[in-house]
């Protein structure tokens, strides 16, 4: 099997690609700037930003590596919810995020020399409503502070959480079905 060179510095992206059995990966975390033109909807959004981190790593990978990228975002009302800025920022979002729907959306590509693809998986994630004491005891936790929406749903983000419609594991940051699926056009077998 071709060398697999992980494009980010994610351990939660770590950890899916390990429960995937792709156990011997390289981690190179791109150095990017992640703006996006205006106009693009969230798909397009995250698609554009993985195919630009994937492309930034494979300037560096030899023409047999097979180079991952992914970018998740938050979205409610179609406004994007990134890495909440400081403790009020992350309030902030987990407020407007309780109890309604949001989306969550991952752009993954795939890269293997000049053979390239991108899609996208989107997942409803139902947050439950919570008090403003609930919410600053999470926050305190520090856990929300490095997550897009300012929660973690495999850790205890997941006691606001009331229900998902998708893939579990792309509101963690990798939708492993899909991505396993990508990887099976570049002769990537998992059984």
């Amino acid at each position: 099997m071709s060398k697999i060179i992980l494009a980010s510095g994610s351990p939660r992206r770590q950890e899916l690609l390990r429960r995937m059995g792709i156990a011997d990966f390289e981690i190179r975390s791109p150095d990017i700037d992640e703006s996006y033109p205006a106009g693009l909807n969230p798909t397009q959004t995250v698609e554009y930003i993985s195919r630009k981190k994937c492309d930034a790593v494979a300037e560096s990978a030899a023409p047999d590596e097979i180079v991952i990228a992914a970018d998740t975002m938050v979205f409610v009302d179609g406004e994007r919810l990134g890495k909440p800025a400081d403790e009020a920022d992350a309030l902030r979002m987990l407020t407007r995020l309780q109890g309604r729907a949001h989306m969550v959306c991952t752009g993954v590509s795939v890269r293997q020399g000049d053979l390239v693809f991108t899609e996208s998986e989107s997942t409803e994630v139902l947050f439950r409503t919570a008090s403003a004491m609930e919410l600053l005891q999470y926050i305190r936790t520090g856990e929300p502070m490095d997550k897009a929406g300012a929660y973690g749903v495999q850790g205890l983000g997941a006691l606001l959480v009331e229900g998902i419609h998708g893939d579990f594991y792309n509101v963690m940051g990798l939708p492993m079905l899909r991505l396993s699926r990508m990887l099976g056009r570049f002769g990537v077998s998992f059984f």
